[in-house]
């Protein structure tokens, strides 16, 4: 007879997601994982693995129930700067302030620890950071088309720019940083590359 789960493998990764992006890879071991799931050590092992595995399936989630779908909405909202400006406000918003203010992103706290060194885990970063320049870049080219840009900006290199900024806004919110400053640099960086630039 199969083995039959008396837990929900998905609502367990969520919490695990949640115990890794809040304290990171290095700082959580398998009893913290077991504390916060209830769960005992040979259903974690028998579902998910190691903790290895563990954390690749959680950031695998994370960037599906998280990145993907915002990455999705830049790209097919089509107003230009407009959405990139309102992608960024929205990132602030979710580093800054809620249940999520100081844990920065899971994805940028990898890029920061010893977790990068990975194969699994650096494949699915480079991937997330291509994805994310993509959606800028189509974000920007729509911008283009609008009559948004300054004169001589380079869509390309501005998308790679404003994707670095993501990952500088998600680690200096993580140390609480202030909103207001976040917000501001945003709209600095943005108004260099608008079609007010140089005017």
């Amino acid at each position: 007879m199969p083995d039959i789960k008396h837990f929900d493998p998905d609502a367990t990764l969520d919490t695990v997601v949640r115990l890794f992006w809040r304290q990171g890879v290095t700082s959580t071991g398998i009893q913290d994982v077991v504390t916060a799931t209830g769960l005992n050590r040979s259903s974690l092992y028998a579902t998910f693995g190691g903790k290895r595995e563990l954390y690749r399936a959680a950031l695998r989630r994370y960037v599906e129930q998280w990145s993907w779908p915002a990455f999705r909405r830049l790209t097919e909202d089509g107003r230009g700067l407009p959405a990139v400006a309102e992608f960024f406000g929205a990132l602030v918003e979710v580093r800054c302030t809620g249940e999520y203010a100081r844990w920065g992103c899971m994805i940028a706290n990898a890029h920061a620890g010893a977790e990068h060194d990975d194969p699994e885990v650096r494949a699915l970063l480079e991937r997330h950071h291509q994805e994310l320049r993509d959606a800028m870049a189509t974000a920007l080219a729509g911008a283009e088309r609008r009559g948004q840009l300054a004169p001589g900006t380079d869509p390309a290199a501005s998308a790679e720019l404003l994707a670095l900024l993501a990952y500088g806004v998600n680690l200096r919110s993580r140390t609480g940083a202030d909103p207001a400053t976040l917000h501001r640099t945003v709209a600095v960086a943005l108004d260099s590359i608008g079609a007010g630039a140089g005017a």
